[in-house]
């Protein structure tokens, strides 16, 4: 079996590589930060190079790749810590394109490849943590639509994105929506996360919303999936560069006259965080391999590699701050920002604990190594 990128995909990752190598440098993520923790120009760069059409048909003006094609951007924009909510337009593409109407496609899908609307998936609610199928946003239908009532928590991007993608509870169950921002009934309140990046609590009162899909489980459960499989190719991204910037730290820093890298013990440590890095490598090839498997299937699998990316996330964050001292810890410094990055990114889709519950549940009785 072949595992070598295709030669589309190389010149791909390579195109994304010069991007954030030469126009997504530290200094200016923090002027995003700054900011606010989204730029809407760095997003129309990204759209520029037609990642935002990645998951969007040739039909509707898209590139009408992968998830393969996915976890390569990902991955690199990874290396940059990019604040920019991508993987939200992966998701939004592929529930538009798979679950909603012709019409609905038409008027939303060219929109998402140009870049010149930002859809984004509102889906957490307070206390109800990484449920994936509990709402309290109810919808009630209205003449030849919808309206929805509820509050969404933590939404990427919420009160710059064009659009949400809601989730909310009908009389036949729970549906899937979306609401345009500035519609009659919303507000969206934003702030910035633990990682720099944006989001916002977003308000629904009586909003006109559109019917993307009646089986809002089945779509929400597929967007959970797709989110896992890009965040954790975003995640291998940080950790490589996580581990790049410590291993020139250690070459660097001169404790007895020589460089602390020749200690013994720190190169084992080093050696420790490589092995976590292509664990968790191998297990975002396997996340974004599953995405077109049977559903079964697919969810167990990405809660398998939640359950690893989670571990080597906290392994790899933590050791890089304590192999670099207190500088490791200081706003000034870029590795405390891959530190707060692959904690947060830890607790996105669900935590480790929690995936490690799913893989559990999800045990045949013939599992083990008798099996």
């Amino acid at each position: 079996m072949d595992f070598d990128f295709s030669d589309d995909q190389m010149q791909l990752r390579d195109a994304v590589r010069r991007w954030v190598d030469k126009g997504y440098g530290f200094e200016r993520r923090k002027a995003i930060v700054a900011a606010g923790g989204f730029d809407r120009a760095a997003y129309a760069e990204l759209a520029e190079l037609g990642l935002c059409g990645l998951y969007v048909s040739e039909a509707h003006g898209g590139l009408g790749m992968g998830p393969v094609e996915g976890m390569v951007v990902m991955e690199e924009l990874g290396r940059g810590i990019v604040l920019e909510p991508l993987a939200q337009t992966l998701l939004a593409s592929a529930l538009i394109g798979g679950y909603a109407s012709a019409d609905l496609q038409a008027e939303w899908l060219p929109r998402i490849a140009s870049g010149d609307a930002l859809v984004v998936l509102a889906h957490q609610e307070r206390g109800l943590r990484y449920a994936l199928g509990a709402a309290l946003t109810r919808a009630t239908p209205q003449g030849d639509g919808w309206t929805l009532t509820g509050r969404k928590s933590l939404v990427p991007a919420g009160d710059a994105a064009d659009a949400w993608l809601v989730p909310a509870l009908t009389e036949q169950g729970l549906g899937l929506f979306v609401v345009a921002k500035g519609a009659a009934g919303t507000q969206a309140s934003g702030y910035l996360t633990q990682d720099g990046s944006r989001a916002a609590e977003v308000s629904l009162n009586g909003a006109a919303a559109q019917l993307v899909t009646r089986d809002g489980q089945t779509a929400l459960e597929h967007a959970a999936d797709i989110g896992i499989a890009a965040s954790s190719a975003y995640a291998v991204g940080v950790m490589d560069q996580t581990l790049a910037v410590t291993a020139d730290y250690l070459n660097t820093r001169k404790q007895f006259g020589v460089p602390i890298a020749s200690f013994q013990a720190l190169r084992h440590r080093m050696a420790d965080m490589k092995m976590q890095l292509e664990l968790a490598r191998s297990m975002s090839y396997y996340a974004s391999l599953k995405l077109h498997a049977p559903v079964a299937e697919r969810r167990q699998a990405l809660s398998r590699a939640k359950v690893q990316l989670g571990q080597s996330m906290r392994f790899v964050g933590q050791q890089a701050v304590q192999l670099h001292g207190g500088i490791g810890v200081t706003d000034e410094y870029i590795v405390s920002h891959y530190f707060k990055t692959l904690t947060q990114l830890e607790m996105t889709w669900g935590d480790t604990l929690h995936h490690l519950g799913e893989v559990s549940a999800r045990m045949q009785a013939t599992a083990g190594v008798f099996a």
